[in-house]
């Protein structure tokens, strides 16, 4: 799993209460696009041409980030991850309500990398030529690498 120099933000209950329309004009007016609505996959994968945001929209879930063995996290509804491109994520447990609204920085094409299936140097290349952020999703403030 190739992950990030950058760190995963996580912003607790940032979005809670918001209908999903209403969080995919949030996160459009940031510059995060190409929005989906649905879960998260139940294996390791990461983005190897985008940064990907994630919504709780409903419900609740384990993950585990960064690839197996990595650190679990809880999250719940109004919960925002921002994943830097390469960040390895996968479902651990859901209720069955959950509704996962994601997005990509500048609404980039986005791809499915599986450690297992993916040549790490292939990817890499992708991932160092994914721009930047120009705005975190949450606050619209301007990207910086720092949490």
């Amino acid at each position: 799993m190739p992950n990030s120099h950058w760190p995963v933000r996580v912003y607790r209950a940032a979005l809670s209460g918001q209908a999903p329309a209403a969080v995919e004009a949030h996160l459009a007016g940031h510059g995060w696009s190409a929005a989906w609505r649905n879960g998260i996959y139940p294996y390791h994968h990461y983005h190897s041409t985008a940064h990907e945001v994630l919504v709780i929209a409903c419900g609740q879930a384990t993950l585990t980030l960064g690839g197996e063995g990595g650190p679990t996290v809880s999250v719940a509804e109004g919960d925002v991850l921002v994943l830097p491109a390469g960040t390895g994520h996968r479902r651990d447990a859901a209720s069955a309500d959950l509704l996962i609204i994601g997005a990509y920085a500048q609404g980039r094409s986005w791809d499915i990398c599986r450690p297992e299936q993916t040549d790490p140097a292939e990817a890499h290349g992708r991932i160092v030529q994914v721009p930047d952020p120009l705005r975190d999703p949450v606050t619209g403030e301007p990207w910086s690498a720092g949490p």
